[in-house]
């Protein structure tokens, strides 16, 4: 069974940075497209930041543009959310994602058939 395990996130201060780690504990799994949504009180899941299985493309709402890195370290089965010039409306609970089968950056949900635990992200004013 394949697990993400997640870690990094927190309070932060507006204007401030924080790193969202997620790996992918199972040895013999390879992490195909990998990508972070979040989700806020009382609101949808929403598509953060998408990387393909390479790191050659990316994709990133437009919220985040400017903001928010993805990269991601094959090796360690690992991808890594870098948000900086945090807002208080980033505050979610933030979760990673890889696809089964595609190997493109995308922000659809139904990408992804693994899913990490969720971290909570507060931004405060």
């Amino acid at each position: 069974q394949v697990q993400l395990v997640e870690s990094g996130g927190g309070v932060v201060q507006a204007g401030g940075s924080l790193r969202l780690s997620c790996a992918a504990s199972e040895r013999s799994f390879t992490p195909l497209a990998m990508a972070w949504f979040r989700q806020a009180p009382g609101k949808e899941i929403e598509s953060v930041a998408a990387i393909s299985w390479m790191g050659s493309n990316t994709y990133f709402a437009d919220s985040v543009k400017g903001r928010f890195t993805i990269s991601r370290d094959n090796d360690k089965k690992m991808v890594v959310l870098q948000m900086n010039s945090a807002k208080p409306e980033d505050t979610a609970i933030y979760y990673c994602a890889t696809a089964k089968t595609t190997i493109n950056a995308s922000g659809g949900t139904r990408t992804y058939g693994y899913w990490g635990q969720g971290n909570q992200v507060t931004v405060s004013s």
